[in-house]
């Protein structure tokens, strides 16, 4: 009897064991952010990488309200699509793609205005890298979906 008892628990151990083995690993949960709190965080990254005088930050910041209250309201437009079921044409994709492009380039615009020109050379590097790390990791994903 005692015998056939640690067999069992010796099987449920090693099954529970090749359970977890399947199972992808999940990431921990990102901390929701107020649009606010992401600002002041960004803000606070942008400043001590490219060392941000005073008139700079009010400008720079600015420059963030504005573009997360666009983000906001493109978010809500597209929910709203989305949840009518309609789906987007490809004149209107390639107009959204277009009216994007034109929202970085004024973006690009007014920072170059706010930054010297170091620090926005700097700025566009770090761009730059953020975007290739997030290429990467769109590889990976599609790696690990396939």
């Amino acid at each position: 009897m005692k015998k056939l008892f640690i067999a069992a628990l010796l099987f449920v151990g090693m099954a529970s064991f090749a359970q977890e083995a399947d199972q992808k690993p999940t990431r921990e949960p990102r901390e929701k952010l107020t649009p606010e709190q992401r600002n002041d965080k960004q803000l606070k990254k942008l400043t001590s990488e490219l060392n941000l005088d005073a008139n700079q930050q009010a400008q720079v910041k600015q420059l963030l309200v504005d573009r997360s209250a666009k983000a906001e309201k493109i978010k809500e437009e597209r929910k709203d699509r989305k949840d009518s079921n309609v789906k987007p044409t490809a004149a209107e994709k390639d107009a959204f793609k277009k009216q994007m492009m034109d929202e970085k380039d004024a973006n690009d615009a007014k920072m170059k205005s706010i930054l010297t020109a170091d620090q926005y050379n700097k700025w566009k590097s770090i761009q730059k890298e953020n975007q290739d790390k997030m290429k990467d990791k769109m590889k990976e994903y599609k790696k690990e979906n396939n």
